[in-house]
């Protein structure tokens, strides 16, 4: 990825980055930068991706989510982020169109990377995202869906399947545009 003895992006990744991602060549150039003083091998190892996560939610257990975070942007599947995966994840979370971070919303909840979402895949990564609930927040989340089973069984009823039926990505992007709730359902934002 560039060239190692300047330590300068290469200009295909950078005209890549620049087309895909909201991010102007400056700020890329200065994303890039930090990243190399971060991870100067080129790459963030889950464990490292895990400690970040760690930083955010250091009163709950974050770890199985990082994982499942990691995953989704892991695009290459090689075990590690490199900064075009990192760039785009950063890109994909942050700011940006509904459209984009449901996009990615559908890559997490995607576990076996198939194409496709099920009620059991749905409850996995809700159990993970309860993880990093604090116990305060969880005592005050609504009666229909204040435990992981309550929020996976409210969130799968918006796409009108059964227990068995399978999501793809245009069903679930629009199953959560439709029904407000189900953006809240499928991400949690602390309170402060």
């Amino acid at each position: 990825m560039g060239n190692a003895k300047s330590g300068a992006m290469s200009k295909e990744i950078l005209e890549d980055l620049k087309l895909n991602t909201k991010f102007s060549e400056n700020e890329l150039s200065q994303w890039y930068e930090n990243f190399q003083k971060q991870c100067p091998t080129g790459r963030i190892a889950p464990e490292e991706f895990e400690k970040i996560y760690d930083r955010f939610f250091p009163d709950s257990d974050a770890k199985t989510y990082a994982k499942h975070v990691f995953r989704s942007f892991d695009t290459n599947d090689d075990g590690t982020l490199d900064f075009k995966e990192y760039i785009i994840a950063l890109h994909m979370t942050s700011g940006g169109k509904t459209q984009t971070k449901l996009e990615w919303a559908f890559s997490l909840f995607d576990v076996d990377k198939n194409g496709y979402i099920t009620k059991a895949e749905v409850s996995e990564i809700t159990n993970a995202i309860f993880k990093m609930i604090p116990k305060d927040e969880l005592d005050r989340l609504p009666e229909d869906e204040n435990t992981p089973e309550k929020r996976v069984n409210k969130l799968w009823s918006y796409f009108n399947k059964t227990e068995n039926e399978r999501l793809h990505e245009g069903e679930f992007i629009q199953g959560v545009m439709d029904n407000d709730s189900a953006l809240r359902l499928i991400q949690y934002v602390p309170t402060k």
